[in-house]
């Protein structure tokens, strides 16, 4: 599969999806989106892949946010359908993907390139990191979930400071915030996501792939989280991955998950 604006690297368990756009600083725009669909899609389809490690090219951006030239001129009803189109493409597949997708963020991420952060299951970030919803300033609000996700991440007041601000907060505040799950250096962002994603591939991929529908259950309203988790619960007992995983435990040996 050939790509133009990104780069899909698959290595050891681990699928490294590339916002590769460096003289745009990544910024996103529809066939961006569509092409981290489809390779987001591949991932979730190939069986030797486990975790997946979002980031963008270079040492300055992860995502500087939307590309603005494609929609200055849109009407209400084409601003409308972007927005939706755009959810359903990219940002809620990624949150739904039963494979854990960490965010490696390298710097700006605004905008859109925030709620692309938000919407991987965790985030991890440079020290240069620089994160955002800059959308009031444009004269629109954030449209691909940021109104959403960021209050889920650090709170209602905190979420309302930074979208009708239009303000920045650096990585050690957005740690501070719960925004991110750790800080490091540039050099050590990658290997900092490798190391973490080494551990995670260490345990039931069925199991994780439960986790995550049972967590996400719990910011829709419309589903009752509880339930969904006694429900998660009880199909475990029925895998594979959970007699070798109990097996293993009383045999005080390494368990070797099949993943069925």
């Amino acid at each position: 599969m050939e790509f133009e604006n990104i780069l899909l690297e698959n290595n050891e368990g681990i699928a490294y999806i590339t916002i590769n756009r460096p003289t745009k600083l990544n910024a996103l725009n529809k066939a961006t989106i569509g092409e981290l669909h489809d390779a987001f899609s591949a991932a979730e389809e190939d069986r030797e892949v486990k975790v997946i490690i979002l980031t963008g090219i270079g040492e300055k951006a992860f995502v500087a946010g939307a590309d603005i030239s494609e929609f200055a001129d849109f009407s209400t009803q084409e601003g409308q359908r972007l927005a939706a189109e755009g959810q359903k493409k990219l940002f809620d597949f990624v949150e739904n993907m039963s494979k854990p997708v960490i965010a490696a963020v390298n710097g700006f991420a605004l905008g859109g390139g925030l709620e692309l952060a938000m919407a991987a299951h965790f985030r991890i970030a440079s020290e240069n990191a620089k994160m955002g919803l800059p959308e009031v300033s444009l004269g629109v609000i954030p449209g691909y979930g940021g109104t959403q996700r960021l209050p889920q991440l650090v709170g209602k007041g905190r979420a309302m400071e930074m979208i009708m601000t239009a303000g920045m907060i650096d990585a050690r505040q957005a740690l501070e915030y719960n925004l991110v799950n750790h800080v490091t250096t540039l050099e050590e962002l990658l290997p900092m996501a490798e190391k973490i994603a080494s551990r995670i591939m260490n345990n039931s991929t069925v199991a994780i792939s439960a986790a995550i529908r049972a967590v996400n259950a719990a910011f829709d309203k419309e589903v009752n989280g509880f339930e969904v988790e006694i429900e998660e619960f009880g199909n475990a007992f029925g895998t594979e991955d959970f007699k070798e995983g109990t097996s293993a435990f009383l045999a005080k040996r390494k368990a070797d998950f099949p993943g069925k």
